[in-house]
């Protein structure tokens, strides 16, 4: 069942054909914290990633998404960017899940916000 899963789905992991273009041109650069492994071709033309899980963009951090786009060449493993100590961490993308960000007052928040300064209109 895996099988066909690989060879018609894409969104669970790499498919069969970028399991063999990998096996055959790919040599493994690195991988990041959350298990995405890195490649790229011999020659250094192109570059990609395998996801550990569910393809997602977001669960890329900058520092592997500059390298996929050539913005610097050297990857993390070998030359790490220096952060500042204002940064934080990188996170995924939590859009649609019960961890998404809900600002003050919307009905997905558990305790409703105070709003002393609001008072409904009623007709008279």
């Amino acid at each position: 069942m895996s099988l066909i899963l690989r060879l018609l789905t894409w969104w669970n992991g790499q498919t069969l054909g970028t399991q063999l273009f990998t096996w055959r041109n790919g040599v493994k650069v690195g991988e990041d914290e959350a298990g995405n492994a890195f490649y790229q071709t011999r020659d250094g033309k192109r570059r990609w990633v395998i996801y550990n899980g569910e393809a997602e963009a977001s669960r890329v951090s900058p520092d592997w998404h500059g390298w996929l786009h050539f913005t610097w060449n050297d990857p993390p493993t070998k030359a790490g960017l220096t952060h500042k100590a204002w940064e934080k961490p990188h996170q995924e993308n939590l859009t649609g899940t019960a961890a998404a960000y809900a600002p003050p007052g919307s009905i997905r928040r558990a305790a409703p916000a105070d709003r002393r300064d609001y008072e409904a209109w009623q007709p008279e």
